[in-house]
Formats: structure tokens, sequence, C-alpha cells
């Protein structure tokens, strides 16, 4: 109690204090502080009608999974939800930590926001629920110390509304700020001046079309880029499985066959153009298999080990076992270190093999990719394995045996005439899914070719 305050006989509330009791600073008012900042607003379509035509029960645990998908679309690209408003979300990046490709990541979360809804609306036997998007990237005050959706004021959020007002059902509308700073990566159809509502001048919008590129733009090829078609459910399949990998920490192979120029290759581009997109980190390695060459067995294995090392065609022998060096050192733990050198030494060609016994070297291998993995989820991508000598594919598959606590995601690009040689491949393995690209439709070769 405070000596001299009179209180409630009922309650003891204080009722009074002395004057000269010093009273509690009042509580600090939010500070803005101006940001560039990339807004993502995000409506539902045909909510209205499904909320009068569906069971309560059932229309909310719809719109429960809707918001655990957008919370999960925005978050694993490094946004944050500012807050629900209905069946509206708004998601933020640049606040409370600003990077130089937020507008580009904003993008990809939209381009996958509507793609998700879509697909959930058809699980849920409702085809005709979709998003709507818009996003507006510019200068905003921004409270850094203010409530849970209340820390944003200016202009921004309501173009980021009003664009997403204008967008058709399953699209996305971005504002020139945003179409600036995302283009090298991703490609825009230009939709020209609009007359918002609320706005006195016309805001200039473009829609994103698909990702062409890494984050950055880097990977990209320079010349255009046919639209990507026929084969969405492949590539959700293959990013399904990739979480699955990532969060249960077991690998997984996933095998893709389809005769010459059918796809396979395009797949894993998108599959890697996502996968740069997010937030967590991935360690990505891609290797083929050549069709000729004499000692080229494990070749496509020795490529992935080059890349993760940065070891260039030029370097000397020196050179390449001291970027070796670093790389082992980096993610193996000391006592595996001599080993894992050697082994690797082995697989480029730098040792002969006899300091190794059998079946050595294919173990030392495995504990690098291992060793990569417990720090991140890796990718292990397999290209032309129909090419490859019974010891690669063996390799392959003895990795979902012996590697099979580690968040490893392999996947194998091949024409069927792997199955011809290897009737069994994939049999009886524990982690294994096949893909058979199918060509694709007639009117699906128009849409490519109307794109192109």
């Amino acid at each position: 109690m405070v000596a001299g305050a009179r209180f409630c006989g009922e309650c003891g509330t204080a009722l009074d204090s002395p004057s000269s009791e010093p009273q509690p600073p009042a509580t600090a008012e939010p500070i803005p502080e101006r940001r560039l900042v990339t807004v993502l607003f995000a409506d539902m379509v045909g909510y209205s009608t499904m909320s009068e035509s569906r069971d309560p029960e059932e229309v909310r645990d719809f719109l429960s999974t809707y918001f655990t998908v957008a919370r999960d679309v925005v978050g694993r690209y490094g946004g944050t939800v500012d807050k629900f408003i209905g069946d509206a979300v708004m998601g933020v990046w640049g606040t409370p930590v600003a990077h130089e490709d937020d507008a580009e990541r904003a993008v990809r979360a939209a381009l996958d926001l509507t793609a998700e809804v879509g697909a959930l609306g058809v699980q849920a036997g409702i085809p005709d629920i979709a998003v709507r998007v818009g996003v507006a990237t510019g200068e905003a005050a921004v409270f850094l110390n203010a409530p849970a959706g209340e820390g944003m004021a200016g202009d921004l959020v309501n173009t980021a509304s009003r664009l997403e007002g204008a967008a058709r059902p399953g699209t996305v509308l971005v504002n020139d700020g945003t179409y600036r700073a995302a283009s090298r990566a991703i490609s825009f159809e230009d939709v020209g001046d609009l007359m918002l509502k609320g706005k006195s001048v016309p805001v200039h919008a473009w829609r994103p079309l698909q990702v062409t590129g890494k984050v950055g733009g880097t990977g990209g090829s320079t010349l255009p880029e046919p639209p990507f078609v026929g084969r969405t459910r492949e590539l959700q399949t293959l990013r399904d499985l990739f979480k699955r990998t990532a969060v249960e920490g077991r690998a997984h192979l996933v095998s893709v066959i389809g005769v010459a120029g059918i796809g396979k290759s395009r797949l894993v581009d998108e599959l890697e153009k996502y996968l740069d997109g997010l937030v967590d980190t991935t360690y990505w390695h891609r290797g083929r298999s050549p069709s000729y060459g004499e000692g080229v067995t494990f070749w496509a294995l020795g490529e992935m080990v080059r890349t993760r090392a940065q070891i260039a065609d030029a370097d000397d022998d020196d050179t390449q076992r001291s970027k070796l060096a670093k790389v082992v050192d980096e993610f193996v733990d000391s006592e595996d270190r001599p080993w894992v050198q050697a082994a690797l030494e082995v697989l480029l060609g730098l040792r002969t093999p006899g300091s190794l016994q059998s079946g050595e070297a294919e173990s030392a291998w495995r504990r690098f990719f291992e060793a990569i993995a417990s720090q991140a989820p890796t990718v292990m991508v397999f290209e032309d394995i129909h090419w490859a000598d019974t010891g690669m594919i063996e390799f392959v598959e003895s990795m979902l045996g012996w590697s099979r606590r580690h968040p490893i995601f392999i996947v194998t690009l091949a024409r069927p005439e792997l199955l011809e040689r290897r009737p069994t491949w994939g049999a009886g393995l524990s982690g294994f899914t096949g893909l058979a690209l199918e060509p694709l439709e007639d009117h699906e070769v128009d849409e490519l070719l109307d794109g192109f």
C-alpha cells in the first residue's frame, strides 16, 4: 500500500494519492518513420455466395484454412500478416526489417496465394472461390512501436486495396514501384492507367505473369521465356513433397519420367526459382549424366560437389583441393573431415581410389551431403540419369536407406529408357514418388505459343 492514500472499504481500490507522490509517465506516442514498404492486399471472391449456401461450421473451417494458407504464404516469403479484415488479408514487407528484394518477394507471394487458394477451393468442392490481389510499393509512415494492425499510415495501403479491387478473380495487379523493383525476375503484362476509387489521378498498373529468374533476376534467360503451362499439378507435387521433406527431416526421391523435350528440365527450373524465392535457406545441387566418355560413372555427383565448392574448370589441382577443404571444413564435423576430403578428391579425380576400401568412398559422399542437410534442407537433381552407369543409379537409391533421416530431396530426370534398363527402379523404396509427364493437350500448346 502507498502511505497516506485513501482506499475503498469494500474493494480496497485506491481513491486518491498524495499530491507529493510522483505520477507515472504518460504512454509514449508511436513515433512515425518513413520507409520504403510493400503492401499486399488480398480479398476472397465468392465468399458471400459460399456463406449463404453452406453450413456455418463448414464456412468457418474453410475460412480458418484460408487464413492459415495466407499466413503461411506471406511468411514463407519473408512478409508479415499485418491484419485480417473479414475475408481480406493484408501483408507487409519492409518493416520491421527491410530487404532489397521485398517487392519481388511480395509478388511471388501474391502469385502463390492465387494458386493455392484456387486449389483449396477445388479441394473443398467450391471451384468458384478465388482471390484477387493488389501489391503496392512506395514510401509509408511506419509506427515501429504501434500495436499490431496499427503500424502504418499513408496512401500505400489504400493503393494496394484499390488495385486488388480492380484485379480479375485469381489475378494480381501491382503499381509502378512494384514493377520496377521486381521486373528482373518476374514477367509482367502492361495493364495501363486505371482510375481507381478514391484516386484523383490514374494509377499505372501491371499484371505479373510468371517468375522468370532467381531472386534479383539472376539465372534468368536473356531470351523470351515461354509461359509455364500444363505442368502446374506436377510442380505443386514437387513443392508439397519438398515441404514434407523439410518439415519431417526425411529423405525423399522423386523420379520424373518423360520423352526427350517434354519439359522435365523446365519443371525443375520452376522448382529452383520457387525455392530461391523463399526466405528459408535451401542448398541446391544439380548434375547431369553424360551419354559418352570414360570414367564418368559419378559425373553428375562430381558436378554437384564442384558447384558447392565453387570449383572452376580452369582451377589447377592444388586450387581444387584447397576449395574442397574449405567447403568440407564449413559443413563436416572435424573427426570426419580427412575421410570425406579424401573421398571427394577421388570423386573429382584428384586422388586414386586405392587408399579407400570398397564402398568407403560412397559412404563418405553420402556423409558430405548429409552434413549439408544438417544445416538446411538440401536438393539434389540428377538429370539424364537414364545415361548413368549402374553404380550411379544404385548410389541414388542407397541414399533413401542410408540418409533417410536427413532432409535431402532428390529429383531424377530420365527418359523411359531408364525403366527398360532397370524395371525395378524405385520398387520397394520408402519415400519414393514417380511422376510421368504426358504430352501437352492441344489447348495447352496453343496457350504456350500464344504466350511466347
